[in-house]
């Protein structure tokens, strides 16, 4: 009888998987706006009101493997598959190959190891959805102090994604801003159309003190969210 080396264990038990660190990912389908399909995506849409007067403010929600969108909507309240104020404007796919799903307290493939167990860990992209979703099904909602954004860095701390743990309200905002990429032409619009119409009605009809209101609001909106997240974390109820 022929032995085989120890480094064909994979022929000797065909059946039997081999574990390591980081786990074999699932390839993705295509996204497909038309479907509101947007597998493992930040999604982002304006927000009735407050996004004609800041249109830098929206909702946003994160998605699963199979493209099924996620969203904190309300309080004790997680959407599934049926995203709060519209369709989606603007998404970003995540790379999976930059998030940690270890096995077991010494599986990390982040540098945070334990410090990421504190945080809470996940064993999948749905895991980690899923157990950031059983969270907030205890929180009550709040646009200033516990939101949507509030959800999807939870989910980006617990896959400690880009080899993070400090996602929050700010730099998700910040992230989709700068980097997600816009529907279509009409999603363009239906973002800034109400916003320029507000502006001009309101030079029209206030003069130039509507335009320093309305900075004036962005700007404490700001500082609000700024002052919360990085100063006074005692004022976030997430």
């Amino acid at each position: 009888m022929d032995l085989k080396e120890i480094g064909d264990v994979e022929d000797i038990y065909p059946n039997r998987r081999v574990h390591h660190h980081q786990q074999q990912l699932w390839p993705l389908n295509e996204i497909d706006p038309y479907k509101a399909s947007f597998p493992c995506c930040i999604v982002w849409t304006p927000l009735p009101v407050v996004s004609w007067l800041a249109p830098f403010i929206g909702h946003v929600g994160i998605c699963r493997e199979d493209g099924v969108i996620l969203d904190f909507s309300g309080s004790n309240f997680v959407n599934t598959n049926d995203f709060a104020y519209g369709a989606v404007a603007r998404y970003l796919q995540l790379d999976r190959e930059k998030c940690c799903f270890p096995p077991n307290l010494s599986g990390h493939s982040c540098k945070h190891g334990y410090r990421h167990t504190e945080h809470g860990t996940a064993l999948s992209w749905d895991n980690a959805l899923s157990s950031s979703m059983h969270h907030f099904e205890h929180k009550s909602y709040n646009l200033f102090t516990c939101n949507c954004h509030s959800y999807v860095a939870n989910c980006l701390n617990r896959i400690c994604y880009d080899g993070h743990l400090k996602w929050n309200m700010v730099n998700v905002a910040t992230l989709i801003l700068l980097k997600a990429h816009w529907v279509d032409r009409m999603s363009i619009v239906r973002s800034f159309f109400p916003f320029t119409t507000v502006i001009c009605l309101g030079v029209i009809i206030a003069g130039w003190p509507l335009l320093i209101g309305l900075a004036s609001f962005s700007l404490l909106l700001i500082c609000w969210f700024l002052l919360c997240t990085y100063y006074a974390k005692n004022l976030l109820e997430c």
